[in-house]
């Protein structure tokens, strides 16, 4: 895995907090969704990568 590619899936989790939070804060049920949306969608990057790294060895 990158360092690029780390970065970016870190960015999407914790952009995905970030909204999450405010979501929580503000009530907005639908912005608290797309942050914990992001966060697995990062998640989900982060394992793809590792996957691939582990058929590159």
């Amino acid at each position: 895995m990158s360092a690029q590619d780390k970065a970016a899936n870190t960015g999407d989790k914790i952009k995905g907090k970030a909204k999450e939070a405010v979501g929580k804060v503000t009530g907005n049920e639908e912005m608290e969704a797309e942050g914990k949306a992001d966060q697995v969608k990062g998640d989900a990057k982060q394992a793809g990568e590792k996957v691939k790294d582990v058929f590159k060895d």
